[in-house]
């Protein structure tokens, strides 16, 4: 055996060698005083793509959520969001912690999607009692699963009734963008823009599916991101010579957003070859992340078994197996193969 075959997550990718040719060539400047000049390309690039007035690079997809959550919000406010949402789930509960911005998390139907009916009831009447609710934030793609673009256009104008803005977790944007086009036809770039069209700012990530070592993008107004650039500096994301970081950036957006279908379909096969072994309950891939239950509490026992076998995978809610560029066939049916044998012993 040699190697080990890491589906812990996307976010352990390490920068191919054209990668790190394009950060080596970085022009450099210091992004603090704004004068980064691979920074600004990067910023003009996405804002652009995604049909927006401007962007911001930021050190990570906690921070630009972050950011963008209390660029919408102030003292008092509140967002709605899912109760599996990202910036409601995993993120230090920071918009509360550092924003005193409340969260209204809602119940997820099925496929991912927040209830229209849940969204309209939750907004507050304008009194004294309440927060003030002010942002429905969203997530695409929400546990590997896409939200469709007819539900994200009746959630956001449902939103703009009541007077709210909009926010999309978009760290895996250019995920749901692939599928999209898969089954929808077009462009995934184009997806991507339909999609961020709904939306008053979006946050991408380019350190998951992407293969950058790290960074993410909020995208918004220029009103919206002069207010993020404020936040950043105050969060503690002011980076100096970032261009390195941004080259990464720019030419994985160049040269991997196409190949994310080749993840999709990797996904897939792991979740067929997993699927009929008795005692696993595996949930469909739409992209590129496949959870899986497992029965008699043995989930741990399995992580363990894998490890071992040079497969990782994680186990915070059932287990958790991703698909990335550094994973390839012979990878995946190891995984399987690894998976299979502990059942085959027990």
């Amino acid at each position: 055996m040699s190697g080990v075959v890491d589906l812990r997550s996307d976010t352990v990718t390490r920068p191919t060698p054209a990668m790190r040719e394009a950060m080596a060539r970085a022009e450099l400047g210091d992004d603090v005083f704004g004068d980064d000049p691979t920074v600004n390309a990067l910023q003009q690039r996405i804002a652009a793509l995604l049909g927006k007035e401007a962007a911001l690079f930021l050190p990570s997809g906690t921070q630009s959520n972050l950011a963008g959550l209390m660029s919408h919000c102030g003292r008092g406010d509140e967002y709605l969001v899912g109760q599996g949402a990202h910036c409601y789930r995993y993120e230090g509960g920071g918009a509360a912690v550092l924003g005193s911005v409340q969260p209204q998390p809602l119940a997820h139907q099925p496929d991912g999607t927040l209830a229209l009916a849940d969204i309209e009831a939750a907004i507050k009447p304008d009194d004294q009692h309440f927060a003030r609710t002010r942002l429905l934030a969203l997530e695409n793609t929400l546990g590997g699963r896409v939200l469709p673009m007819p539900y994200l256009a009746e959630a956001t104008a449902l939103a703009r009734r009541h007077g709210l803005a909009t926010h999309l977790d978009g760290a895996r944007l250019f995920n749901a963008a692939v599928a999209l086009a898969s089954t929808d036809g077009g462009d995934a770039r184009a997806q991507a823009k339909a999609m961020a069209s709904h939306f008053d700012s979006v946050s991408v990530c380019f350190s998951k599916g992407l293969g950058a070592p790290v960074g993410s993008a909020l995208v918004g107004s220029a009103e919206l991101i002069a207010r993020a650039h404020r936040l950043r500096k105050m969060l503690g994301g002011g980076m100096r010579q970032a261009g390195g970081l941004a080259a990464a950036a720019l030419h994985a957006l160049e040269h991997h957003v196409d190949r994310l279908a080749e993840d999709h379909a990797l996904a897939a096969r792991l979740a067929d070859g997993l699927r009929g072994i008795a005692g696993l309950q595996v949930q469909s891939a739409q992209t590129n992340i496949v959870f899986v239950q497992v029965q008699d509490g043995r989930g741990p026992a399995l992580l363990e078994h894998l490890r071992k076998q040079g497969v990782l995978a994680t186990g915070l809610i059932g287990l958790r197996f991703v698909t990335h560029l550094d994973v390839d066939r012979a990878g995946i049916e190891r995984a399987i193969a690894a998976v299979r044998g502990f059942f085959e012993e027990r």
